[in-house]
Protein backbone atom coordinates (compact mmCIF):
# COMPACT_ATOMS: atom_id res chain seq x y z
CA UNK A 1 0.00 0.00 0.00
CA UNK A 2 1.30 3.43 -0.94
CA UNK A 3 0.71 5.98 1.82
CA UNK A 4 0.94 9.63 0.84
CA UNK A 5 1.40 11.94 3.79
CA UNK A 6 0.77 15.65 4.06
CA UNK A 7 3.71 17.98 3.49
CA UNK A 8 2.46 20.02 6.45
CA UNK A 9 2.96 16.97 8.65
CA UNK A 10 5.88 15.19 7.01
CA UNK A 11 6.20 11.82 8.66
CA UNK A 12 4.55 13.21 11.78
CA UNK A 13 1.77 10.66 11.89
CA UNK A 14 2.39 8.67 15.06
CA UNK A 15 2.13 4.90 15.38
CA UNK A 16 -0.26 5.14 18.35
CA UNK A 17 -2.99 7.53 19.42
CA UNK A 18 -5.44 8.24 22.21
CA UNK A 19 -8.98 6.90 21.84
CA UNK A 20 -12.12 6.15 23.81
CA UNK A 21 -12.80 2.47 23.31
CA UNK A 22 -16.06 0.64 23.92
CA UNK A 23 -15.19 -2.68 25.59
CA UNK A 24 -18.72 -4.13 25.79
CA UNK A 25 -22.39 -3.21 25.84
CA UNK A 26 -23.68 -1.36 28.89
CA UNK A 27 -23.37 1.94 30.70
CA UNK A 28 -20.60 4.56 30.67
CA UNK A 29 -18.25 2.18 32.48
CA UNK A 30 -17.94 0.29 29.17
CA UNK A 31 -16.08 3.29 27.69
CA UNK A 32 -12.37 3.30 28.46
CA UNK A 33 -9.67 5.84 27.66
CA UNK A 34 -6.74 4.18 25.94
CA UNK A 35 -3.54 6.07 25.14
CA UNK A 36 -1.89 3.33 23.08
CA UNK A 37 -4.30 2.48 20.25
CA UNK A 38 -2.71 1.86 16.85
CA UNK A 39 -3.31 4.64 14.33
CA UNK A 40 -5.46 3.16 11.54
CA UNK A 41 -3.65 1.75 8.51
CA UNK A 42 -5.46 3.00 5.44
CA UNK A 43 -6.41 0.87 2.47
CA UNK A 44 -6.00 1.89 -1.18
CA UNK A 45 -9.33 3.78 -1.42
CA UNK A 46 -9.23 5.31 2.04
CA UNK A 47 -8.12 8.53 3.71
CA UNK A 48 -6.61 9.04 7.14
CA UNK A 49 -8.25 11.89 9.03
CA UNK A 50 -6.84 13.79 11.97
CA UNK A 51 -9.97 14.25 14.08
CA UNK A 52 -10.69 17.80 15.18
CA UNK A 53 -14.14 17.20 16.70
CA UNK A 54 -16.36 14.17 17.15
CA UNK A 55 -19.96 14.86 18.14
CA UNK A 56 -22.17 12.42 20.03
CA UNK A 57 -24.74 10.82 17.75
CA UNK A 58 -27.68 8.87 19.16
CA UNK A 59 -26.11 5.86 17.40
CA UNK A 60 -23.15 6.11 19.78
CA UNK A 61 -25.52 5.72 22.74
CA UNK A 62 -27.71 3.09 21.09
CA UNK A 63 -24.73 0.98 20.03
CA UNK A 64 -23.21 1.14 23.51
CA UNK A 65 -26.44 0.03 25.18
CA UNK A 66 -27.29 -2.64 22.54
CA UNK A 67 -30.53 -0.76 21.80
CA UNK A 68 -30.56 -1.89 18.14
CA UNK A 69 -31.04 -5.55 19.05
CA UNK A 70 -34.35 -7.20 18.21
CA UNK A 71 -34.76 -8.23 21.82
CA UNK A 72 -33.83 -6.08 24.78
CA UNK A 73 -30.09 -5.37 24.93
CA UNK A 74 -29.04 -8.64 23.29
CA UNK A 75 -25.40 -8.33 22.23
CA UNK A 76 -25.76 -10.96 19.46
CA UNK A 77 -27.53 -8.53 17.09
CA UNK A 78 -26.89 -5.13 18.65
CA UNK A 79 -25.61 -3.14 15.68
CA UNK A 80 -27.15 -1.39 12.69
CA UNK A 81 -26.39 -4.43 10.54
CA UNK A 82 -28.03 -6.83 13.01
CA UNK A 83 -24.70 -8.51 13.71
CA UNK A 84 -22.74 -8.75 16.94
CA UNK A 85 -20.08 -6.09 17.42
CA UNK A 86 -16.43 -6.88 17.93
CA UNK A 87 -14.76 -5.19 20.88
CA UNK A 88 -12.95 -3.02 21.57
CA UNK A 89 -14.73 -0.59 19.24
CA UNK A 90 -13.96 3.10 18.77
CA UNK A 91 -17.30 4.89 18.54
CA UNK A 92 -17.96 8.40 17.24
CA UNK A 93 -20.24 8.71 14.21
CA UNK A 94 -20.13 12.48 13.63
CA UNK A 95 -16.62 13.63 12.72
CA UNK A 96 -14.99 16.80 11.43
CA UNK A 97 -11.27 16.79 10.74
CA UNK A 98 -8.46 17.10 8.21
CA UNK A 99 -7.18 14.54 5.72
CA UNK A 100 -3.52 13.85 6.52
CA UNK A 101 -2.85 10.81 4.33
CA UNK A 102 -4.42 9.01 1.37
CA UNK A 103 -4.32 5.50 -0.06
CA UNK A 104 -2.82 4.89 -3.51
CA UNK A 105 -6.18 5.21 -5.35
CA UNK A 106 -7.00 8.60 -3.80
CA UNK A 107 -5.91 11.95 -5.26
CA UNK A 108 -3.04 13.30 -3.11
CA UNK A 109 -4.55 16.78 -3.59
CA UNK A 110 -7.09 15.76 -0.94
CA UNK A 111 -4.40 16.00 1.74
CA UNK A 112 -5.10 19.04 3.87
CA UNK A 113 -8.84 19.10 3.10
CA UNK A 114 -11.17 19.88 5.98
CA UNK A 115 -13.84 17.17 5.86
CA UNK A 116 -17.04 15.83 7.37
CA UNK A 117 -17.56 12.08 7.37
CA UNK A 118 -20.81 10.62 6.09
CA UNK A 119 -21.62 8.15 8.89
CA UNK A 120 -23.71 5.71 6.81
CA UNK A 121 -20.93 3.64 5.24
CA UNK A 122 -21.81 1.96 1.94
CA UNK A 123 -18.28 1.17 0.69
CA UNK A 124 -15.19 -0.42 2.26
CA UNK A 125 -12.00 -0.03 0.20
CA UNK A 126 -14.01 0.75 -2.93
CA UNK A 127 -16.29 -2.28 -2.67
CA UNK A 128 -20.01 -1.77 -2.08
CA UNK A 129 -21.42 -3.40 1.04
CA UNK A 130 -24.60 -5.49 0.81
CA UNK A 131 -26.05 -3.58 3.78
CA UNK A 132 -24.84 -0.25 5.16
CA UNK A 133 -22.58 -0.04 8.18
CA UNK A 134 -22.64 2.87 10.55
CA UNK A 135 -19.42 4.71 11.34
CA UNK A 136 -18.50 4.05 14.98
CA UNK A 137 -20.80 1.02 15.16
CA UNK A 138 -19.84 -1.65 12.60
CA UNK A 139 -16.44 -0.04 12.05
CA UNK A 140 -14.23 2.19 14.18
CA UNK A 141 -15.28 5.83 14.35
CA UNK A 142 -13.98 9.19 15.48
CA UNK A 143 -13.62 9.16 19.28
CA UNK A 144 -9.87 9.10 18.65
CA UNK A 145 -7.09 11.34 17.40
CA UNK A 146 -7.16 9.70 13.94
CA UNK A 147 -9.71 7.74 11.95
CA UNK A 148 -9.95 6.24 8.46
CA UNK A 149 -12.77 5.94 5.95
CA UNK A 150 -13.25 5.38 2.22
CA UNK A 151 -12.55 8.68 0.44
CA UNK A 152 -16.06 8.87 -1.00
CA UNK A 153 -17.43 9.17 2.57
CA UNK A 154 -15.17 12.16 3.41
CA UNK A 155 -16.78 15.37 2.14
CA UNK A 156 -14.61 18.46 1.65
CA UNK A 157 -15.97 21.44 3.59
CA UNK A 158 -15.14 25.06 2.80
CA UNK A 159 -17.13 27.38 5.05
CA UNK A 160 -16.84 29.72 8.02
CA UNK A 161 -18.61 27.39 10.46
CA UNK A 162 -16.45 26.00 13.26
CA UNK A 163 -15.49 22.34 13.44
CA UNK A 164 -17.74 22.01 16.49
CA UNK A 165 -20.72 23.38 14.55
CA UNK A 166 -19.98 21.13 11.57
CA UNK A 167 -19.70 17.97 13.69
CA UNK A 168 -23.33 18.48 14.74
CA UNK A 169 -24.55 18.26 11.13
CA UNK A 170 -24.50 14.53 10.28
CA UNK A 171 -27.01 13.53 12.98
CA UNK A 172 -29.24 16.61 12.97
CA UNK A 173 -29.26 17.06 9.20
CA UNK A 174 -29.88 13.40 8.37
CA UNK A 175 -32.70 13.27 10.94
CA UNK A 176 -34.40 16.32 9.38
CA UNK A 177 -33.79 15.06 5.83
CA UNK A 178 -35.23 11.64 6.69
CA UNK A 179 -38.30 13.25 8.25
CA UNK A 180 -38.95 15.40 5.16
CA UNK A 181 -38.32 12.50 2.78
CA UNK A 182 -40.63 10.10 4.63
CA UNK A 183 -43.35 12.76 4.83
CA UNK A 184 -42.87 13.47 1.10
CA UNK A 185 -43.00 17.23 1.70
CA UNK A 186 -43.04 19.44 -1.40
CA UNK A 187 -42.26 23.13 -1.90
CA UNK A 188 -45.93 24.10 -1.92
CA UNK A 189 -46.84 22.51 1.40
CA UNK A 190 -46.80 23.90 4.92
CA UNK A 191 -45.88 21.72 7.84
CA UNK A 192 -46.22 21.97 11.59
CA UNK A 193 -43.38 20.56 13.65
CA UNK A 194 -44.49 20.28 17.28
CA UNK A 195 -41.71 20.70 19.82
CA UNK A 196 -43.16 18.17 22.22
CA UNK A 197 -46.02 15.72 21.96
CA UNK A 198 -47.37 13.92 24.97
CA UNK A 199 -50.10 11.31 24.92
Amino acid sequence: MKLTTSSSIPGNIPDTMEAMTLVGHGDFDMLQHNSAVAVPTILDNQVLIKVSVAGVNNTDINTRTAWYSKSSADSRDASWSGQALTFPRIQGADVCGEIVAVGKNVDPQRIGQRVLIEPCITHINGKQLTSPWYFGSECDGGFAQYTSVDALHAYAINCALSDIELASFPCSYSTAENMLTKANVSEQERVLIPISIRS
